[in-house]
């Protein structure tokens, strides 16, 4: 895994907040939702990376704006290094092919006016890559390929007809029928069943190995990215404060945010005793973060020079970094 795929270079990306008649009388000058504040990150030909963070902490946004769903504020996003900023029109179109999403909600994201058939098959003809019986067999094959089988009965099947796990086999069918090389899995078993979690998992380990993939893994549950993750990046109120490969920071977390969210992973054994301090409070609001560290709030670690100095990620070796001057120095 040498090759870069993918590299994100201080993406920023802050939402107008919308204010009414008197709040435009009273209140002076434009404020921002601040989703993602100078994110960086690179991934590698069949990686996969976690991006993990409660919610609000940008994970979702950052995704879309890699995808270029979304503009960004600042910032750029590379694709085996050339700007996706300056592709336009079929060359944005044949970039598509190669990037593509796997939404949280299967339900929400599949047309209850389309057939299985018909879902996956759409990205094919959007792009012009089969039609017809050639569409069709691609899609049969492809069902097939993720277990939705028999995939012949299936085709004609309505989303309302099918389980939960089917419904989301379809979305990543559909996401991987064009062949890309990147996908960001936004949530992608955070609906699911605990029983139907597992074999989401599993496909998507098995989907990476047959079609070469390469993965952004964007989740909550930090315990998920064990399974999946050869990397994680763990994000708070719109920044990375720690990155690194999964097996490292999960045996040596170096910020406290990260060390939170480990402690916070159910352990099966009623005589284990958690050592690591819970966070204080609600996380801040992304209007009008905390300065220095936008951790300090919460954190039980904190020191007056927290509140004062913004943190930035410190290379510790190793591909790990992370932003906590009181660990890092």
């Amino acid at each position: 895994m040498t090759e870069e795929l993918i590299r994100v270079e201080n993406l920023t990306m802050h939402f107008p907040l919308q204010k009414g008649l008197l709040a435009n009388l009273f209140t002076k000058g434009k404020r921002f939702v601040r989703a993602v504040d100078g994110v960086s990150f690179s991934l590698c030909k069949g990686e996969v990376l976690g991006l993990v963070g409660e919610s609000g902490s940008g994970k979702t946004t950052t995704g879309r704006m890699i995808l270029r769903l979304l503009e960004p504020t600042s910032g750029e996003v590379f694709y085996r290094g050339r700007a996706v900023s300056s592709y336009a029109g079929r060359a944005m179109d044949d970039l598509r092919e190669k990037m593509q999403v796997i939404f949280q909600d299967p339900y929400a994201s599949l047309s209850p006016r389309m057939t299985v058939g018909d879902a996956i098959s759409h990205p094919l003809l959007i792009h012009g890559l089969a039609k017809g019986s050639g569409a069709r067999d691609r899609t049969l094959a492809m069902m097939e390929a993720v277990g939705l089988s028999p995939a012949e009965f299936l085709y004609k099947k309505y989303p309302h007809q099918l389980s939960g796990g089917q419904r989301q086999r379809v979305v990543i069918a559909r996401a991987l029928v064009t062949e890309p090389d990147f996908v960001v899995a936004d949530e992608p078993i955070a609906m699911a069943d605990v029983s139907v979690r597992a074999m989401i998992l599993e496909l998507m380990i098995r989907c990476r190995e047959m079609f070469d993939l390469t993965y952004l893994f964007i989740t909550h549950d930090l315990a998920t990215c064990k399974y999946i993750c050869d990397r994680i990046a763990i994000m708070y109120l719109g920044k990375i404060v720690e990155i690194g490969p999964l097996k490292e920071v999960f045996a040596n977390p170096v910020h406290p945010y990260t060390a939170t969210l480990l402690e916070a992973i159910p352990v099966p054994d009623p005589r284990y005793r958690r050592t690591h301090p819970m966070p204080k409070g609600e996380i801040p609001s992304p209007i009008n973060p905390p300065p220095g560290c936008a951790f300090h709030p919460r954190c039980p670690l904190a020191e007056p020079s927290c509140r004062l100095n913004e943190q930035h990620l410190v290379d510790l070796g190793s591909g790990h970094k992370a932003a906590c001057s009181l660990k890092t120095l």
